[in-house]
């Protein structure tokens, strides 16, 4: 997971999210949306120094293979990880943020997915919010323009980050991480692991506005030597960076991140845990010190289906008790 850290097509300071209540949009300012993209959606933005159990070793990585290919073949795989084709999870969804602390039972479908707030502040909903959540989501399904709406705009985040994806061979200078560390709770007895490091090229010039944050960004990242997935990402902002030349926003250095995927089966891997704190100057304006922590689990593979079948799945799901 991921899981590190998405501007408006109509504008630059639009909106994006991990999930709202509608089981799409939670909004969060376009310099943390492009963070969250690179890595929440592929790779990740920003993290935190590398740990004190890096200083373990494990087998080294083949010499005869340059540390830019592992960055290529990974960043293609990573696009998997956001288009998910002809597979579909449920799995709960618990995200800490300034908005508080909520967990959401989540259905992915052909159509797009969508979520049921199922606990908040952790505790069961009351039976109010219960059933405004219930109307909600039967207002949802009663209006597929709104529905499709929604996921128009999420399909355009993804192929945002799908195109910073394929920047970041070229980004970023890539080599070996020197005794190939493992990084703090690596479980012992999984799979080889490739471990680079990574920092900005100077030669290389951001495309776009959202592409800016990657001339601040360095880092770490593990990658499976078999699947060539990402397993794990540290990285950090080490200086700051002006979006729109700082009109839009401003990144201070300091930012950072924590990425962790998983594979959940038949080849299907997921985001599954990130750490992101984040200082940002909003449109020369004001201060915006955010932190993120975002969880996934209980992961079940399901068949295909709509949106409306995924949404009476939900409702005819008991709420769970404490």
């Amino acid at each position: 997971m991921h899981p590190i850290l998405a501007m408006s097509n109509t504008r630059p300071w639009g909106r994006r999210a991990v999930r709202s209540d509608d089981g799409h949009a939670r909004c969060f300012p376009p310099a943390r949306r492009t963070l969250l993209r690179l890595f929440t959606a592929a790779l990740a933005i920003a993290c935190p120094q590398y740990l004190a159990a890096a200083a373990q070793e494990t087998s080294a990585p083949p010499a005869e293979i340059a540390a830019r290919a592992w960055a290529v073949d990974c960043a293609n795989n990573e696009v998997l990880v956001i288009q998910h084709p002809d597979s579909y999870l449920r799995y709960r969804m618990h995200v800490v943020d300034e908005k508080g602390d909520q967990i959401r039972d989540q259905i992915e479908t052909p159509d797009g997915s969508v979520a049921r707030l199922i606990e908040r502040d952790g505790r069961p909903l009351t039976p109010d919010e219960d059933s405004a959540e219930r109307a909600r989501l039967n207002d949802l399904a009663a209006s597929p323009s709104t529905f499709t709406r929604h996921v128009g705009r999420e399909q355009e985040n993804r192929n945002r980050g799908v195109a910073l994806l394929k920047m970041m061979p070229d980004a970023m200078l890539w080599s070996y991480a020197p005794g190939n560390p493992r990084f703090a709770d690596q479980p012992a007895g999984g799979p080889d692991l490739i471990v680079l490091d990574f920092k900005p090229n100077p030669t290389w010039s951001p495309p776009s506005m959202e592409a800016e944050p990657l001339t601040g960004l360095q880092g770490r990242v593990w990658i499976d030597s078999h699947t060539k997935r990402m397993v794990h990402l540290e990285a950090n902002i080490f200086h700051a960076v002006n979006i729109g030349w700082g009109m839009v926003a401003h990144i201070y250095p300091g930012g950072t991140v924590t990425l962790q995927q998983t594979q959940t089966g038949n080849q299907r891997w997921i985001v599954d845990h990130i750490v992101e704190q984040l200082t940002v100057r909003a449109l020369m304006v004001r201060n915006i010190k955010q932190r993120l922590v975002f969880d996934t689990s209980d992961f079940q593979p399901v068949a295909p289906m709509s949106y409306r079948q995924a949404i009476k799945i939900l409702l005819d799901t008991s709420l769970p008790s404490h």
